[in-house]
């Protein structure tokens, strides 16, 4: 069968930390929310975190929007969190599921979503880091788990059985919605959706992709050819 946009029921969400770019993405009509995090924030030269998140939730104050805690001390976190939190309802606070001593944030997202703070709590990459972050996450408030599928396949193991696995745990808890995060091709957002995950987030590189979903494979194949001739040419190769 061939692909096609119009068929996807995931939600794809922009991963980014460019202000111009996130405005720009989010006017796309498959794009239902926008995601960053500190490394991405410095690899953009945002030099102040507040004015830059402030700025970008002026521009887009309705529109699904997570930024990142970045102390690795679980009650400056906890500070953290309220503050980023009260930037605005479409505000989704992320916290690292472990801090950088491999202390688990479960305590601390229990009691976060037990106070009405929609969270979205990343670098998960294990079905049991899944169930304890679905069952602190119970009965909360709207949130969100994000398990690193690429990073998972990166290791060599095939993400969708810990994806699969993960709907099944989260299943009773309506209110929580998985995350495909650091997809690494095109693919993954139909691997995704194929699967019934919720949400996945896409950098700008895979999504520039997405011209491509559907194409006739016989044209591409034909514009490939022409490339690498076109290229040779311009090189004056010669044997």
């Amino acid at each position: 069968m061939t692909p096609t946009l119009d068929a996807l029921r995931i939600k794809i969400f922009a991963d980014g930390a460019d202000k111009a770019g996130m405005l720009d993405m989010i006017q796309k009509p498959y794009i239902s929310g926008l995601t960053t995090n500190p490394t991405l924030m410095r690899k953009a030269g945002v030099a102040d975190y507040r004015a830059f998140a402030q700025d970008v939730l002026a521009a887009l104050p309705n529109v699904p929007i997570s930024f990142e805690v970045f102390s690795d001390d679980f009650a400056d976190m906890e500070r953290q969190a309220y503050e980023i939190a009260s930037w605005g309802t479409n505000v989704y606070v992320k916290i690292p599921v472990t801090n950088t001593q491999a202390e688990p944030a479960f305590g601390l997202v229990r009691r976060l979503a037990q106070a009405g703070i929609k969270l979205n709590v990343t670098a998960l990459m294990t079905l049991e880091q899944v169930r304890e972050v679905s069952a602190a996450l119970a009965g909360g408030t709207p949130s969100c788990i994000s398990v690193f599928a690429g990073r998972i396949a990166d290791t060599g193991r095939d993400p969708l059985l810990i994806m699969r696995a993960a709907l099944e745990v989260m299943r009773p808890h309506p209110e929580q919605e998985l995350i495909w995060a650091s997809p690494r091709e095109l693919l993954n957002i139909f691997q995704a959706d194929a699967i019934g995950c919720h949400i996945i987030t896409v950098t700008t590189d895979i999504l520039k992709k997405l011209d491509l979903v559907g194409r006739d494979l016989d044209e591409y194949s034909l514009d490939t050819v022409k490339m690498f001739y076109n290229d040779a040419q311009q090189a004056h190769y010669q044997l």
